[in-house]
């Protein structure tokens, strides 16, 4: 089954993807000790240095932009779980329709705290649901979260991940309402970046959603016995723009 969200216009941008490139699957570990941390960040290589990911966004300095539809079209459904090193990792099925161009989803990782910082501010944890197009270009929506209410579809990700962690094989996760979470309001800032592991790949382009989603307490504390320091530095915005549609 599939359910549909409705973005109000999308930029002519194409989507891009700032997230691992790593795709193996492992089991995931409790264990503080097998934490992916950033704590060496300045031995990573650059491809370049001068539209990197993530950025401060800084709301009194946005441009205001319309753009066309993003309709999304996701299936409800978790198809794999892993820790790849640098987070946990959903497998997702689904569409993104940008600008008359058509990409597929592919999966949701996460980042504590979170990578992009709202005025200084950053976020308990930040998700991006990445797609990827038949060119191989890479779509990606992040999203924050902060402290409120039980959330039932993180929970049944986390409880995934226990089942994982206990070494079970091929574990999906039925009935997944991915809508729970994405924000009811879908505006966006949006600029030009990079991957924000290494090879730190430019030309990405990001779309951070400008409403948070809830988790509890509980749930974020649970997620921070795998990961809760892998988000790379906030980087220089140096002579890029940063949009934004409300």
């Amino acid at each position: 089954m599939k359910k549909n969200f409705f973005v109000l216009g999308f930029t002519a941008f194409i989507l891009l993807a700032g997230c691992s490139a790593s795709h193996a699957a492992t089991n995931l570990s409790a264990s503080k000790e097998n934490h992916f941390t950033y704590d060496h960040q300045e031995e990573w290589e650059f491809v370049s240095g001068k539209m990197q990911s993530p950025i401060d966004i800084v709301t009194s300095q946005v441009i205001d932009y319309k753009g066309a539809g993003l309709v999304l079209n996701y299936d409800q459904a978790g198809t794999s779980i892993e820790d790849n090193g640098h987070s946990i990792q959903v497998g997702l099925r689904g569409t993104a329709e940008i600008d008359e161009r058509s990409f597929a989803l592919s999966q949701v990782h996460f980042h504590a705290e979170s990578e992009h910082t709202i005025d200084g501010k950053h976020y308990p944890l930040e998700g991006h649901f990445v797609h990827k197009a038949v060119d191989g270009r890479i779509a990606v929506i992040g999203v924050m979260f902060t402290a409120g209410k039980e959330n039932q579809a993180f929970g049944q990700i986390l409880e995934a991940a226990k089942a994982n962690a206990k070494g079970e094989k091929g574990i999906t996760i039925d009935n997944l309402d991915i809508g729970q979470l994405l924000p009811a309001h879908l505006g966006y800032y949006h600029y030009l970046g990079s991957l924000t592991t290494p090879p730190l790949t430019e030309n990405v382009e990001w779309y951070i959603l400008k409403d948070a989603v809830q988790l509890s307490q509980e749930q974020l504390d649970e997620f921070y016995k795998y990961y809760d320091n892998n988000h790379r530095d906030i980087q220089e915005l140096n002579d890029r723009k940063v949009f934004i549609k409300s």
